[in-house]
């Protein structure tokens, strides 16, 4: 019986022989396999994590994660079924032109067309008997895309984009057709020929990946608007010009300043992580005082509530939690902690004892830093994340698909932390089977052994910096080492350098997202080429800024807070003032775990329970974490609901595992969950103190939108609450409900 699939596909290849198999090879000379080859291999998707570049392959074919590895893609394809895969003699029989021609049945789809440049390179290298030009061929040292940056103004919706590669040689070549182009926004679309158009106004990073080369370029795609005028708040500082001169340029008014009351919430969540108290907030409001808003903030920087919440961020940075740290490692890590930013310890000074950290547990807190981070490729990606920006985890497996970074600087990064050695002095854990339970002192110290290999060549790369190379480190890994000037010391010095602007651009970039809700570079430790920040100028202002200050985090916060950038209301009439990172208004978001939590129970005057902690500690103060509970201790009330409101567990050193999503548990929760309605019904908390007091019902209703929401009522709302009231049998209930509804305003819930 004759199998009709087989038939059909030597149909095929016969008329594809007849066609063009022995067609002449193009005129000058054949394509290069590295330049040229892989190009379109890349170009046309088949290198991808989706197709040949996964681990296992696709259809007996395996290529190299987007062409990291030419030696071993040249081999696969002209040595691993070779005569089938390429055929020299009848190139157009060849399944590499045939399958993503979809002149034979391919799973990934048409991938280019027979008259596309992208078959006639293949087709051509093919014919020319498969060179190899390893030898030969220029080596690719950069790409360059034109323009790196532009403003389209309507009607024009379009900007070609030209890309060209320079070599080892000192040529350039144009090589816009291999160049593979990704928009970040999804209006934007790119032609393979480098078309960038898009269907209405916004701002997009369109990304141009040729062979290991990345590069990011900024469009800004602005409406007509015709007769626009730009009016903004007279700008204060750097941050104002940097910010007020994009939106000039994209044609966007900012939103106007908010009034004194939304700002006095908005800095003291910011800043402490609590509200406002009702005096306080009565009092300001009342105040005439010039410069009022600056002398706050001074205030609230200099508090002791600053240096809780400064602890309570860093400690979610740092894995301070108890199964790897023990109780004793937990207390007197994040004493030190927050003692650094009581005594406005400089962060780069943080960073460098925090990395040069060894001796005891118990008697040197940095070095609890270690303790949590047991393998030296967890102490390299949680460093290089959180003092770098650079997440760096992609390099463990392959060459980083989305940056430059290699597997050699992966494990040569690695390489400063390889020595790192633990003398357990006593393990009094309870669970016997669980070897990451730890309860007892430990030693961190150094030892004179201890390399990383590159599982790929098994050689050690040497010790790199990232992004520096192993040229700015000793060739012999031991010339630096010794008992005064160890791996983890140099190391601290080169990363809390001045002159290191990675750091510096991270640090800063962390304290301005602390502050706006979002990093200028977003997330805020996703330092990539392919990840620019939405507004250079801002962006470069702020480090020069941390630099030029010593890397005081105080000042930093001060310039950006008395900025008018950040005074900004979250109301505005624009109808662009959405577009993606450019700070044209405050946008509302949620309050975070702690701060919901310390904000109930500072409405109510009732302190909340947590284990392991003394009754009255606010969440903000809380040392480790207990989501849940205690392994071996029942949970608290507190503890459950700062789980289900996205506390960290701490256990990955990222900004992303806390979550501030909305959930339906968390809905119910405040609607009728356990805290709430354990901490309204609470005997002697506030509405207690009001009953008893003989407090009225208006004055009751007036303190309860003071000290909930910070502002007075307005006259509708006090006829609304007191003639509900005066309906009520039992007084106290309706207070309750009137407590009750303003915990589940969004004016309570949101910081605006």
């Amino acid at each position: 019986m004759i199998d009709l699939f087989r038939f059909s596909a030597f149909a095929i290849t016969v008329t594809a022989v007849l066609a063009g198999g022995c067609m002449p090879v193009s005129a000058g000379a054949p394509p290069s396999f590295r330049n040229e080859v892989m190009a379109v291999l890349s170009k046309s998707g088949c290198n991808q994590g989706t197709c040949h570049g996964n681990a296992n392959g696709k259809g007996g074919l395996k290529l190299s994660m987007r062409g990291q590895d030419p030696d071993a893609d040249y081999f696969t394809l002209t040595r691993q079924s070779a005569g089938r895969r390429v055929t020299s003699m009848l190139p157009a029989a060849s399944l590499l032109l045939q399958k993503p021609a979809m002149e034979i049945p391919h799973e990934g789809g048409r991938r280019f067309s027979v008259e596309s440049s992208e078959y006639q390179i293949l087709r051509d290298w093919i014919a020319s008997g498969l060179p190899r030009d390893k030898d030969t061929a220029p080596s690719l040292i950069g790409l360059t895309v034109t323009p790196a940056h532009r403003t389209v103004h309507e009607p024009d919706v379009s900007v070609s984009l030209n890309a060209m590669a320079g070599y080892s040689d000192g040529t350039t070549t144009d090589v816009t057709g291999l160049t593979v182009f990704d928009s970040s926004a999804t209006f934007v679309t790119v032609t393979p020929g480098g078309m960038a158009t898009a269907e209405h106004s916004g701002t997009t990073t369109i990304v141009a990946r040729y062979l290991n080369q990345q590069v990011a370029i900024r469009l800004e795609f602005v409406s007509a608007r015709p007769g626009f005028e730009f009016h903004a708040p007279p700008p204060v500082n750097l941050v104002d010009e940097a910010v007020f001169a994009q939106l000039r340029r994209l044609k966007i008014n900012p939103a106007p300043l908010c009034d004194d009351i939304t700002f006095l919430r908005r800095v003291h969540l910011d800043l402490t992580g609590l509200l406002p108290t009702a005096e306080r907030a009565r009092a300001f409001a009342a105040s005439e005082q010039t410069g009022k808003r600056s002398t706050l903030i001074d205030e609230l920087l200099a508090s002791e509530e600053f240096n809780d919440f400064q602890a309570l961020r860093w400690a979610d940075l740092l894995r301070v939690e108890q199964k790897t740290l023990d109780k004793t490692g937990v207390d007197v890590f994040h004493k030190w902690i927050r003692a650094s930013f009581a005594e406005n310890k400089p962060i780069n000074q943080f960073t460098a004892e925090l990395l040069a950290a060894r001796g005891s547990t118990y008697k040197v807190p940095p070095a609890n830093f270690y303790r949590a981070l047991r393998k030296p490729e967890e102490r390299a990606e949680a460093a290089a994340q959180v003092f770098l920006g650079i997440r760096l985890q992609c390099a463990k497996c392959h060459n980083h698909p989305f940056d430059h970074w290699t597997q050699d600087d992966y494990y040569g990064w690695s390489g400063f932390f390889a020595r790192i050695e633990y003398e357990i002095v006593e393990n009094k854990r309870r669970d016997k089977n669980d070897k990451h339970e730890f309860a007892g002192e430990q030693i961190v110290k150094m030892t004179d052994m201890g390399e990383i290999a590159n599982p790929n060549t098994g050689q050690s790369p040497g010790l790199r910096f990232l992004g520096l190379g192993e040229t700015d480190v000793a060739d012999d890994p031991d010339a630096a080492d010794d008992e005064q000037f160890d791996r983890l010391q140099r190391l601290a010095v080169w990363v809390s350098a001045p002159v290191n602007e990675r750091f510096a651009a991270t640090q800063a970039n962390r304290i301005w997202g602390q502050l706006m809700g979002r990093g200028v570079v977003e997330p805020v430790d996703d330092f990539r080429s392919t990840n620019p920040p939405s507004n250079p100028e801002l962006f470069e202002a702020l480090r020069k800024e941390l630099v030029t200050h010593e890397f005081d985090v105080r000042h930093l916060m001060r310039v950006i807070l008395n900025s008018a950038t950040y005074q900004l209301s979250s109301c505005s009439d624009d109808a662009d003032d959405l577009l993606d990172g450019c700070f044209a208004q405050v946008l509302p978001r949620r309050l975070t775990a702690e701060q919901t939590l310390d904000a109930i129970g500072q409405v109510l005057n009732v302190p909340i329970r947590f284990g392991g902690h003394e009754l009255g500690t606010r969440a903000v103060q809380l040392k480790g974490v207990r989501n849940g509970g205690h392994r071996y201790s029942p949970p608290e009330i507190g503890d459950r609901f700062l789980a289900l409101f996205g506390k960290p567990n701490r256990l990955q050193t990222c900004e992303c595992e806390r979550t501030n999503e909305t959930t339906l548990a968390q809905t119910f929760e405040m609607v009728s969950g356990e805290i709430v309605s354990t901490l309204l019904t609470q005997s002697q908390n506030r509405i207690d103190k009001w009953l008893s007091d003989g407090v009225p019902d208006a004055r009751i209703v007036d303190d309860i939108y003071w000290t909930a929401i910070s502002r007075s009522p307005s006259a509708d709302e006090v006829t609304a609450a007191v003639r509900y009231l005066g309906r009520q049998e039992n007084q106290r209930r309706g207070v309750e409900d009137v407590v009750w509804a303003l915990l589940n305003s969004n004016e309570f819930l949101l910081r605006r």
